[in-house]
């Protein structure tokens, strides 16, 4: 039997709450994703003046980063013509995503989740859900403060 650690709605806003923050300071509202280690979405949230078009995109780049563990700009040269991966966007009903903003959610060394930004260039979206990662990781280590202090 295996246990699987995943997202909790409490660790999704945090997530939803550092992402939104920093495209609040870069001035870009963002479609922001959160999945479980599955890919399947936990929180979704639109920011007013987010692109319609960014909602799938955004849930797309959660759903391949927790896939692949790996941040969705890792698929971009990979998935050029005469690459390992090319072609891999017309793969699983085409969500696989390599534009950047996708990252997967790590917590004492496994893959727990995915968040994923759309709405900016691909910088933006990286840096946003960057900052997502960020909160999320402050709050881990805070949490694991408090406990150590019991």
């Amino acid at each position: 039997m295996l246990t699987i650690k995943r997202l909790s709605i409490v660790d999704a806003q945090v997530l939803l709450a550092g992402a939104r923050a920093k495209a609040n300071e870069i001035d870009v509202p963002m479609c922001i994703a959160i999945t479980d280690e599955s890919g399947n979405l936990i929180a979704f949230e639109r920011m007013d003046g987010g692109k319609t078009p960014s909602i799938n995109i955004a849930i797309d780049k959660s759903y391949t980063a927790a896939g692949i563990r790996k941040g969705t700009h890792n698929l971009a040269e990979a998935s050029q013509p005469g690459m390992p991966v090319h072609g891999i966007f017309s793969a699983l009903g085409g969500r696989m995503v390599a534009i950047g903003g996708g990252l997967p959610v790590v917590s004492d060394g496994q893959v727990v989740g995915g968040i994923g930004v759309s709405s900016g260039t691909p910088a933006q979206d990286l840096e946003v859900a960057e900052a997502g990662i960020q909160a999320f990781a402050d709050k881990t280590n805070a949490d694991q403060i408090s406990r150590n202090k019991i």
